[in-house]
């Protein structure tokens, strides 16, 4: 059963998630505020975590930054009260996989968590079997099915997003995509053409896989249209 630690310092919203979620078939674990958060990822192992921006003792962008400075890629959904692109943007910088602004609805809650674990999870095969190399690129390889990737042939710690990002571009290597392409492709809803987001995780990847992010190698960028990735 895949476990969700929701975090949220309204107590209502937390039984409206877990109610709705365990009614969905997860298990599902709470924290009220920042410091129970990081204590519950160590103590409970979560395969997903909903987290509130606006949070006690430590917010949620310290949580969050605090879990991928510690190479901890769960996927994190954020939920934020502030309609404020600067936040939602923050958040994805900081390595959240998607955010959500209050209110909304439990069922998108839902969906999105369900969209983003497609992509996530392991099968059973992919942790024992031997990998075979589906995509290669230059000193990068890719392995799909265990959302690994290997540059210089030291691993490359992805989020799921950078990581389903970045597959996707290899898999249409050499081809020209837009924003809206890839916003479609990889977050597979519409963020109203929120171009930035895709600009962000571009970023990231360029960082973790270009020796020079200001004369990429690898993810170039097209002026005017969107990404292509080169071999």
């Amino acid at each position: 059963m895949i476990k969700v630690l929701v975090v949220d310092d309204e107590a209502s919203i937390v039984k409206l998630l877990q109610f709705n979620l365990e009614k969905s078939g997860f298990q599902v674990v709470t924290a009220f505020d920042g410091k129970q958060a990081l204590e519950m990822v160590k103590s409970e192992q979560p395969d997903f975590i909903i987290l509130d921006l606006m949070l006690p003792k430590m917010d949620g962008m310290d949580v969050c930054k605090t879990l991928r400075q510690e190479r901890n890629n769960t996927p994190i959904l954020m939920l934020t009260a502030k309609d404020d692109e600067l936040d939602k943007i923050l958040g994805l910088e900081l390595g959240a996989d998607d955010y959500l602004t209050k209110p909304f609805s439990p069922r998108e809650v839902i969906a999105r968590v369900k969209a983003i674990l497609r992509r996530f999870q392991n099968t059973p095969e992919a942790t024992t079997a031997p990998q075979e190399v589906l995509l290669q690129f230059g000193d990068i390889r890719i392995y799909p099915e265990k959302y690994e990737v290997f540059c210089k042939d030291v691993k490359v710690e992805l989020t799921p997003k950078e990581f389903e990002l970045l597959n996707y571009l290899a898999s249409h290597q050499g081809r020209v995509l837009t924003r809206d392409q890839l916003l479609n492709a990889v977050w597979n809803y519409d963020f109203i053409g929120d171009s930035r987001i895709v600009d962000v995780h571009v970023s990231h990847l360029r960082e973790k896989l270009e020796d020079d992010t200001k004369n990429p190698k690898y993810i170039k960028t097209v002026r005017g249209l969107g990404y292509k990735l080169e071999g």
